[in-house]
């Protein structure tokens, strides 16, 4: 059985991540030598190790049938979202840029949201390919508690980047999994409504222009209130004529909107009293950083710098002015594609750009060749985690979507990011290689 899992390898995939591994590690070194020349972290030195670690324990998921991990799931879920509780236990979470988010003895530190990723895919996996005989709106409903609670506790953690993450994955692996449409929408509708409002008293106040009187009364609590009653009211109205009147089809869809229109408006209200004022601004800096250069825009200023001085070709490696000069903020981590950029220029972007899409088509193929729901569902997070770690993170250092603060798999440094990628490879190899197998 293991010589028949090592011809069905793909070990085409494996040397693409592996390149982005060894990319990541060059430009950590990079990013750890000052304007003198002078080598000031070791990070590559722990990046390394990691990157040792990653492949064994990549190894071992692959050799392992992932359908083991369906019975299982619901422990290590447990599992995490215990993991996630005492993080924020004060004496027991470590404090690390603002956010309580890491366990760890000396030097050596996980960060549990990582980890948790993986193990929620599997569990919602399980959970979706079980409940196939029930109700549409009640696996949705379930589906949407698994998902919310590691949400929650994270966002306690002042990690909105990792909460973010959960929401495409959920709603793309019940899209696989033949939740309706409406329904996603429905969720999707709700939370980028909610975020919208949460923003628009320091949209208003700063980026726009000319500070639009319509929105200004959105802000203030007593029209939203009356707002949130006359949504309320429509929705209410709507449900009882098209459960005891049976209504016309446009009823519904009057109904579906009203209850959009009128939870995001409650959702925003929380949201205002979760979030901070600094996350609230990593939203919206995006659009104009110009509005607080020193401050909530430095980051992608100065990334942008990086990213614009390095032309076609570069700087060359290990000549990156902005870097060394240590102008870029968490350069080894969230914007080391910005290094990247600015010592190798356009072509070693697009280069990286390339390699990663290729690995999200091999998932692709794999998901779309295998026999197995549940590896389907599985396959469907990991590509949808991949993906979005991937476009947000070169978004923001380019300055084109909001600065949640998320890695680039496979070259950020961080063990616990790398090993959360490279599980996530070995759980793919493994139904790559059991793909003709049946549930």
């Amino acid at each position: 059985m293991k010589k028949k899992i090592f011809t069905m390898f793909d070990y085409f995939l494996i040397l693409l991540v592996s390149l982005l591994i060894f990319f990541g590690v060059l430009f950590i070194y990079s990013s750890n030598i000052n304007s003198n020349g002078v080598l000031v972290l070791n990070e590559h030195s722990k990046q390394l190790m990691w990157a040792a670690i990653s492949f064994v324990v990549m190894i071992i998921f692959t050799i392992i049938d992932y359908r083991r991990f369906g019975n299982m799931s619901k422990f290590l879920y447990s599992f995490a979202i215990f993991l996630l509780i005492i993080v924020l236990i004060p004496k027991i979470g470590i404090n690390v840029n603002g956010s309580r988010s890491w366990l760890g003895i000396g030097s050596v530190r996980i960060q549990p949201a990582e980890i948790t990723k993986v193990l929620f895919i599997l569990f919602l996996a399980y959970y979706l390919d079980n409940s196939k005989e029930e109700a549409p709106l009640k696996r949705f409903i379930i589906a949407s508690l698994i998902m919310g609670l590691p949400v929650g506790l994270i966002l306690l953690q002042s990690d909105m980047g990792s909460a973010s993450v959960f929401i495409p994955i959920y709603l793309i692996m019940c899209l696989f999994a033949g939740i309706p449409i409406k329904m996603i929408v429905y969720v999707l509708a709700v939370g980028l409504l909610s975020i919208f409002y949460c923003c628009l008293p320091l949209w208003n106040m700063y980026i726009a222009k000319t500070p639009v009187k319509l929105i200004s009364l959105l802000t203030i609590t007593k029209y939203r209130a009356i707002l949130i009653l006359a949504s309320g009211l429509i929705t209410l109205i709507g449900v009882v004529v098209r459960r005891y009147f049976h209504g016309p089809k446009w009823a519904f869809w009057v109904t579906y909107v009203s209850s959009i229109f009128c939870i995001s408006l409650i959702t925003s209200f929380i949201f205002s009293k979760v979030l901070k004022d600094h996350q609230i601004w990593r939203l919206i800096i995006f659009m104009n950083p110009y509005v607080s250069p020193d401050r909530y825009g430095w980051n992608i200023i100065q990334s942008q710098i990086a990213i614009g001085a390095g032309g076609l070709f570069g700087k060359s490696y290990l000549h990156g002015p902005q870097s060394h000069g240590r102008f870029l903020p968490e350069q080894s981590t969230d914007f080391i594609f910005s290094i990247l950029s600015e010592e190798w220029g356009f072509f070693g972007g697009m280069l990286v750009f390339v390699i990663y899409i290729i690995i999200l088509l091999r998932i692709l193929y794999i998901i779309k060749h295998t026999n197995s729901n549940y590896g389907v569902y599985v396959g469907s997070g990991i590509f949808t985690m991949f993906a979005y770690h991937f476009f947000i993170n070169i978004g923001t250092v380019m300055g084109i979507t909001p600065v949640i603060g998320i890695p680039l798999f496979f070259m950020s440094y961080g063990g616990s990011s790398l090993l959360t990628a490279m599980i996530s490879i070995g759980i793919i190899q493994s139904i790559n290689c059991r793909r003709k197998e049946l549930n």
